[in-house]
């Protein structure tokens, strides 16, 4: 089964990004916890003259409150004076298929 972070990187590559994932997995004795770029990054996507942050998830629910995660993010005032766009990307099976829903936060 595919992941949201798949999902998206395939979308993004077929809209010519150059795509990488910079979400962690950090594992130590009795835990295991995923640590994203900024707070917010689950992938970083370049094309010329582009740079864009994306944080994928599943589910219209979950992407509620991923929209609140990066809001409330100390660091994007930062990300968005750099010039780096910033997008959701809520994954969820509808009829058998696949769809995005995309949320531009730059």
């Amino acid at each position: 089964m595919a992941s949201p972070t798949s999902r998206s990187l395939e979308l993004l590559r077929a809209e010519g990004w150059l795509c990488g994932i910079v979400e962690q997995t950090i594992r130590a004795p009795g835990i295991i916890f995923k640590r994203d770029l900024f707070t917010i990054g689950d992938i970083i996507a370049i094309r010329e003259g582009e740079t864009m942050l994306v944080q994928t998830t599943s589910g219209l629910n979950n992407l509620s409150k991923r929209l609140q995660k990066i809001a409330d993010c100390e660091h994007l005032p930062t990300i968005r004076r750099a010039g780096w766009r910033i997008e959701a990307h809520g994954w969820r099976k509808l009829k058998g298929r696949w769809e995005v829903k995309r949320e531009d936060l730059s």
